[in-house]
C-alpha cells in the first residue's frame, strides 16, 4: 500500500526553500542594479574624464536629458538634440561677444559725436580740430571709455549668465585658494607677461618693416591730471574686474558644457581679439589661458581678478619708470627680469604639482570645436573682431 504524503511534514523544508529563492532573487536584483548603474552615464560627469575640474562644469543633463535613464550611455557622436543644445551654449557666448562689441563701438561713436556737437554749439567760433584736440587731451574720452566698457562688460555678463541658466554666484564659489597661491599665480603671470610683451614687440617690429602697424597711437590721450587718474583707475581696477566677469566668468562658463579644454582656449581667443591689435592679442591670449586654468581649478573668478589687477598695475608702474630716464628704466628692467625668472620657477612648480589643463576624451573632442564651428553667432563673433583688427592693420 502506497505511503500517503503528509504536506505538514515538509512545510519547514518548503518554507526554507522559498526563503532561499527570495534571497537569491534579491541578490540578483541588486547585481542587476549595479550593472545598470555602471552602464548609466553620470549626469554630473558623463564623460568620465579624471582630468576635468568636476566642480566647475554644471550638470550635463540640460544638454542631454536622457542622462540618468537606466542603461543609457552617450554615443561617440552627439545626436541631433544634444548637438542642438550644445550649439545653443556656443551661440549664447557668440551673441554676447557680438552685442558687447557692437554696443561699445556704437556707444563710443555716438557719445563722442554728441559731445562734439554740444561743444560746437557752446563754442561756435572754435574750429573742429581745436575742439577735438581739447576733447582728446581732457579726461572726457577716458571717462567715456571707462563707463562704456564697464556697463557693456557687466551687462553682457549678466545677460549671458541668465540666458544660459547659470546663477551669478556660481562665478565666485572659491575653493582651495590661499594667499600663497595668489602670490604664486601673480609671479607666473608676470613671467607670461614678459614673454608675451617681447614676443609682441618682435611681431610689431616685423610689421613695421612692411610699413604696417596694428597699434593705435594714443599719445596725448587724457593727459590732464583727472584723465590720468581715471585712466589708471580703469586700467588697474575696473577693467580687470569687468573683463574677468565677461571672459573668465560668463564666456568660459557657457563654453565649458562639454569640453573644458576647448572652453579655456576659446575664451582666451576672444579675450585676445577684444584687445584689438596683434601684440595685445598675444599677451591677452597667453594670459587668458592661464587665468582660465586657475578659474576652473578654484571654481571662481577671484584668482583671475587678482592676477589681472596685479599684471595691469605692474605694467602701469613699469611703464611709468621706463619713461623717467635711462637709469630708472634700466633698474626697472633688471627687477622685471629677476621677478620673471622667479615666476618661471613657480610655473615649473605649479605644473609639477599636477596642475595641467584638462585633456578631452574622444567623446568631448566631438563636442568642442567641431560643434562650436557649426554655431553661426560663434563664428561671426570671431570673424567680426578679426576683420576689425585686419582693418586697423591695413588702413595705413
Amino acid at each position: 500500500m502506497e505511503e500517503i504524503i503528509n504536506p505538514d511534514k515538509h512545510s519547514a523544508e518548503v518554507a526554507a526553500l522559498q526563503h532561499e529563492i527570495y534571497r537569491l532573487n534579491r541578490e540578483l536584483d541588486q547585481k542587476n542594479q549595479e550593472i545598470i548603474k555602471t552602464l548609466t552615464a553620470d549626469k554630473d560627469a558623463p564623460f568620465g574624464n579624471p582630468t576635468d575640474f568636476k566642480d566647475y562644469s554644471e550638470s550635463y543633463a540640460e544638454v542631454q536629458p536622457r542622462l540618468g535613464e537606466p542603461g543609457y550611455q552617450l554615443p561617440l557622436e552627439p545626436d541631433a538634440a544634444e548637438r542642438r543644445n550644445l550649439r545653443k551654449s556656443y551661440s549664447i557666448g557668440g551673441w554676447c561677444m557680438i552685442f558687447q562689441f557692437a554696443a561699445s563701438f556704437l556707444a563710443s561713436i555716438a557719445l563722442v559725436n554728441g559731445i562734439q556737437l554740444i561743444m560746437r554749439f557752446l563754442n561756435p567760433e572754435a574750429d573742429s580740430l581745436t575742439l577735438y584736440n581739447y576733447l582728446y587731451g581732457s579726461s572726457v574720452l577716458v571717462a567715456l571709455n571707462m563707463v562704456i566698457y564697464l556697463v557693456c562688460n557687466v551687462s553682457f555678463t549678466f545677460i549671458g549668465m541668465k540666458w544660459a541658466g547659470y546663477k551669478n554666484t556660481s562665478l565666485i564659489r572659491t575653493k582651495d585658494y590661499t594667499f600663497g597661491k595668489a602670490i604664486q599665480y601673480c609671479l607666473i603671470a608676470l613671467f607670461i607677461w614678459t614673454v608675451s610683451v617681447y614676443s609682441g614687440s618682435f611681431v610689431e617690429t616685423i610689421l613695421n618693416k612692411f610699413d604696417l602697424t596694428s597699434i593705435t597711437n594714443q599719445d596725448g590721450l587724457g593727459e590732464s591730471p583727472l584723465g590720468l587718474a581715471l585712466g589708471t583707475m580703469y586700467t588697474c581696477i575696473i577693467a580687470p574686474i569687468t573683463e574677468e566677469m565677461l571672459f573668465r566668468g560668463m564666456l568660459l562658463k557657457v563654453f565649458s558644457k562639454a569640453n573644458q579644454r576647448f572652453a579655456v582656449f576659446a575664451s582666451a581667443f576672444f579675450f585676445g581679439l577684444a584687445h584689438g591689435n596683434i601684440p595685445q592679442f598675444i599677451l591677452a591670449f597667453l594670459l587668458g589661458v592661464f587665468m582660465a586654468h586657475i578659474t576652473m581649478r578654484h571654481n571662481s573668478i577671484i584668482p583671475s581678478i587678482v592676477v589681472h589687477i596685479f599684471i595691469n598695475s605692474f605694467s602701469t608702474i613699469f611703464s611709468s619708470f621706463a619713461d623717467k630716464g635711462a637709469m630708472l628704466s634700466y633698474i626697472a628692467t633688471i627687477v622685471l627680469f629677476a621677478a620673471s625668472l622667479f615666476g618661471m620657477v613657480m610655473l615649473f612648480v605649479f605644473r609639477s604639482d599636477g596642475n595641467v589643463l584638462p585633456s578631452p576624451t574622444p567623446y568631448q573632442s566631438r563636442r568642442g570645436a567641431s560643434t562650436a564651428l557649426t554655431s553661426l553667432p560663434f563664428c561671426a563673433a570671431a570673424a567680426i573682431q578679426i576683420v576689425y583688427i585686419a582693418y586697423k592693420l591695413l588702413r595705413r
